[in-house]
């Protein structure tokens, strides 16, 4: 959870649902044919399956995705699922009541709970679990994690914690690496595969492994093996401001230009200009820094909303 004072994006800059389509059609013919749904929380979003239902009738969309952190997604993931959403994200960082309360400041761990069963049961084509690992807070939960996704029928990916906006207490110290997440679970359950080589798909920012017994579950090594050359992602906030780095300082304003009447064509040039253009490399870029901190501390979140990670997304 980002820190107990931040400033919310005013709601009357919001992008509304035909709006979010305009950006869509405009990245879509520059060969975009995934969206992700997250945030912050995207089930907060009033009406989200009416969203996902609007996306749906692109035919040039192959996958729509969503991230959650499960806390109203029982009630929620029926209707997602019939508005035509392919696959969900659900992050979870503890089993632990007490440990999950200190991490999200929310006595919430059984109605994620009960999210997560339920979206395991209403059909999507694949639901993951994701845990950011935390060295001294929940890295001795790494195999009952597995085992609950295991026990789910989801597979489970372990994440470096990156020192983005809102991590205003990362340290080097507290990354649990990929290569020290899979000694200890070759620790408890044996010998561990990887099923996908060395090379990480573009699209695929986890690498994939398999236990002993067939198990696959992956881990996504941004903060010790950052992937920014082959990276093919960007951001849109919620208000309209496109990044094209999880690491960018600052985005690009598309809501004003579309509510000024900008014509599709003009937005594709807009969106095909700064992508050709981009030399994107945050995470190559931080892993080089002698002394590593924080990349925003409060004073700067207070005073810009856009580099909290629940603005930008993950």
């Amino acid at each position: 959870m980002p820190e107990e004072e931040y400033r919310w994006l005013p709601r009357g800059e919001l992008l509304s649902f035909e709006e979010i389509g305009q950006l869509v059609d405009a990245f879509i013919e520059l060969g975009v044919d995934r969206v992700r749904l997250t945030g912050g929380e995207p089930l907060l979003r009033r009406g989200l399956p009416d969203l996902v239902a609007q996306l749906r009738q692109r035919s040039a969309l192959r996958d729509i995705a969503l991230t959650t952190n499960g806390l109203k997604l029982a009630d929620q993931a029926l209707e997602l699922r019939r508005a035509g959403l392919d696959r969900i994200t659900i992050s979870l960082d503890s089993l632990r009541p007490e440990r999950y309360h200190a991490l999200t400041r929310r006595d919430g761990l059984q109605s994620a709970l009960e999210g997560i069963r339920v979206a395991s049961e209403v059909g999507f084509k694949s639901v993951k679990l994701n845990t950011v690992v935390l060295r001294g807070t929940n890295d001795d939960e790494l195999p009952e994690l597995l085992d609950f996704a295991r026990a789910q029928g989801i597979e489970p990916r372990f994440v470096e914690y990156m020192d983005v906006g809102g991590a205003t207490k990362w340290s080097r110290d507290d990354v649990v690496s990929r290569s020290e997440i899979l000694e200890r679970l070759e620790a408890h359950y044996g010998p561990i595969k990887s099923a996908g080589g060395d090379a990480v798909p573009s699209s695929a920012p986890a690498r994939p492994y398999h236990l002993p017994d067939g198990t696959r579950f992956g881990i996504i090594a941004s903060t010790t093996q950052p992937f920014c050359g082959s990276c093919d992602r960007s951001r849109l906030t919620a208000d309209g401001n496109w990044y094209t780095c999880l690491y960018a300082r600052n985005g690009q304003d598309l809501r004003t230009p579309l509510r000024g009447g900008v014509s599709h064509e003009e937005m594709v040039e807009v969106l095909r200009a700064r992508w050709t253009g981009r030399d994107d490399r945050g995470a190559e870029r931080r892993l080089g820094l002698a002394s590593r901190n924080p990349l925003a501390q409060v004073d700067e979140l207070q005073g810009d909303p856009h580099l909290e990670m629940h603005t930008r997304g993950g």
